[in-house]
């Protein structure tokens, strides 16, 4: 079997996440790396024995010998990148969002029509937890009945402080949400990939806490908690909290909340799902085992165990029970359903978020923006 092979363009945070997942799949190869920072691309290349170390992306995409590409950019550069990466008639793996604005999403989605054999991807990797995907199943086969409502939220700490920076709360640079675009959109397309649902109406309350911050002269890396010594005051004017109350076209509703203020919380992210015949909750801290809850009979914990688990969500757990699996395993998963399905001829409907879904989790996080700025209910057309 030839390896199907892999470049990475950005080696930032995630960009490095991706090297590692990759490094553990058995259907491709970690070929090549870039990123217009020349040392940093240099050094992970020679610390992960990487073969080729390409400073811009023009000169990996004309390395005839990658199949795939993952975009790992900041997301200011998601379009561009993105439509270079398709019109090259290599693969895509984007990271989310797949772009700032819907209109740009929407290009992508008309231009990736036009090369039909190629993969595309973005990478919203909560999806493929085992257990996320048990869940899934247990929907589907009616375990929980009609589902009602969707509850959750997802709470992080590492803009806490007012030292605390990150191109993310720039809109010239991550687009006009922080908080909704960064983390709640990995909440809805979770909820709405396990459900079977789409949210169709918003009303949401958007917060910037920390209208002014200190941001460093000298650039530091996501989640560390150096604090700058030199420093310029910052008008902040996207949002580090949001609450979301919506609407599917199902009929069924609910609400989440997202934070990036909220001390104590690395990755506190959770959904439970209120079925008309049992309730299902998952939370990723805690992310091998299941809460499913009765009206008339025990609740219980359902454990991640690869020897009875669904078929659906079987080819995305390894360890045996016991052994806790995490985030880096889930990470992979998906990355590994992108590199399966292209393996397997691109045959069915990927389990794996398509450009049409990502697109559609930035209208609804544009109209979360605007729900919030007009005080009302706004529908998704």
């Amino acid at each position: 079997m030839n390896k199907i092979k892999a470049g990475i363009i950005g080696m930032g945070y995630i960009g490095e996440s991706h090297i590692e997942a990759v490094r553990r799949i058995g259907l491709c190869e970690l070929y090549a790396i870039a990123d217009t920072n020349a040392e940093l691309a240099k050094v992970k290349a020679g610390y992960y024995g990487i073969e080729k170390c390409y400073n811009t992306v023009d000169e990996l995409l004309n390395d005839s010998d990658i199949d795939a590409v993952h975009n790992c950019t900041p997301n200011f550069l998601h379009l561009e990148i993105n439509k270079n990466i398709i019109k090259s008639g290599k693969h895509l793996l984007s990271e989310k969002p797949l772009c700032t604005t819907y209109p740009e999403a929407k290009e992508l989605v008309d231009l990736k029509k036009e090369y039909p054999n190629s993969a595309a991807m973005v990478n919203f990797n909560y999806r493929m937890n085992p257990m996320v995907q048990e869940m899934k199943s247990r929907i589907a086969n009616d375990d929980i009945g009609d589902v009602r409502i969707a509850t959750g939220s997802y709470q992080q700490d590492w803009l806490l402080y007012d030292t605390d920076y990150s191109w993310r709360l720039e809109p010239e640079i991550a687009g006009n949400s922080c908080c909704i675009a960064d983390i709640g959109s990995h909440w809805m397309d979770a909820v709405q990939h396990i459900t079977g649902h789409k949210i169709v109406e918003v009303m949401a309350d958007l917060k910037t806490v920390i209208p002014i911050r200190k941001k460093a002269k000298k650039q530091t890396e996501t989640f560390t908690s150096n604090v700058p010594t030199e420093f310029e005051e910052v008008e902040i004017k996207n949002e580090e909290y949001g609450a979301v109350m919506f609407k599917t076209d199902k009929g069924a509703t609910g609400v989440y909340h997202v934070s990036e203020v909220a001390a104590g919380h690395g990755c506190y992210f959770n959904f439970e799902i209120n079925g008309s015949k049992a309730s299902l909750r998952w939370n990723q801290e805690e992310n091998d085992r299941l809460w499913m809850g009765f009206r008339n009979g025990d609740n219980r914990y359902i454990i991640r165990n690869p020897n009875v688990i669904s078929a659906e969500a079987k080819p995305y757990t390894s360890l045996a029970m016991g052994h806790p699996e995490g985030w880096n395993d889930a990470f992979k998963g998906n990355i590994y359903a992108f590199y399966k399905y292209i393996s397997d001829g691109m045959k069915g409907e990927p389990v794996f978020s398509t450009l049409e879904q990502a697109a559609y989790i930035v209208k609804l996080t544009e109209a979360i923006v605007k729900s919030s700025k007009e005080r009302k209910w706004i529908q998704i057309i």
